[in-house]
């Protein structure tokens, strides 16, 4: 049994949302006392016992970030690594795999990596947590399906598929999921599919430099193609180079796509109040 000891949560917050006219969507105030997103998960997660926090930031969030959180919260370090990218030549950055890469630098311990406008739950980081702690494979949490569709609209889930062992074989980003059409796309609505929540050992960012450098070759000149996390791990488990165990959560994933889902979120977070 491998014991570790340090082990960081990572929240990817790069990016702006131009749904919400260009304002940083994860300072947006959810909680019951008025706590943004980021505030809640970081929250959550020092509970479930992280002891290192990095913010992957952008070039129009580093300030902010900075601003706000300074170099610790609640007595716990904060690190920042920068996504950039050259507007001459994208539209955008590379991506969720990329923003990973972009810490590597930083990263030198087991570590969760996330969306930081999301609210997993404490108990979510905690089952990631404790299994990172006594196990040498890294995990991810499946989510029911039926439970990450809006009511209106459509998304994008990636989709697992996972042995008798459970552990993941693939994931299947799969594009235009609405609660309407899941069914005739052949999905269930028990089907696990993923929230960009991964725990990863530190030498999973050499590999994924490794499948950007490959995805940036295949897509050059391309200014919007992004190369995505789920994608790029589920790559890797199909060349044997990493496991990935397939975990579940009581807590519900909530989370903030477009303007009226605070409202949602909000009364959410108050129902559930500890």
């Amino acid at each position: 049994m491998v014991i570790v000891q340090n082990i960081s949560v990572v929240y990817m917050v790069a990016g702006l949302s131009s749904r919400f006219g260009g304002k940083v969507k994860q300072f947006v105030k959810v909680g019951p006392n008025g706590e943004t997103l980021i505030e809640l998960s970081v929250q959550q997660a020092l509970k479930a016992g992280f002891n290192k926090i990095i913010f992957i930031v952008g070039d129009k969030t580093e300030i902010l970030f900075k601003e706000k959180f300074g170099n610790n919260y609640k007595a716990t370090p904060i690190f920042y690594a920068k996504q950039t990218f050259n507007p001459s030549e994208r539209d955008k950055p590379w991506g969720t795999a990329d923003a990973v890469v972009c810490a590597k630098e930083i990263i030198k311990e087991p570590f969760v990596v996330c969306n930081g406008d999301d609210i997993y739950g404490e108990n979510t980081f905690k089952v990631l947590f404790d299994w990172m702690k006594q196990n040498s494979s890294s995990a991810t949490i499946g989510y029911d399906l039926i439970k990450v569709i809006p009511e209106k609209g459509s998304v994008n889930r990636g989709m697992f598929s996972v042995n008798e062992s459970g552990f993941v074989t693939k994931i299947n980003e799969t594009l235009g999921i609405e609660k309407s059409n899941f069914e005739s796309m052949g999905l269930s609505a028990m089907d696990p599919c993923s929230q960009n929540i991964f725990c990863l050992k530190p030498e999973a960012v050499e590999l994924l430099q490794s499948q950007l450098n490959d995805f940036k070759l295949t897509h050059k000149g391309d200014r919007k193609s992004e190369c995505y996390l789920p994608t790029e791990l589920s790559n890797l488990i199909g060349k044997g180079k990493i496991t990935l165990k397939l975990l579940r959560t009581p807590d519900e994933w909530i989370g903030v796509t477009n303007p009226e889902d605070e409202v949602t979120v909000r009364e959410f977070l108050l129902k559930n109040k500890n």
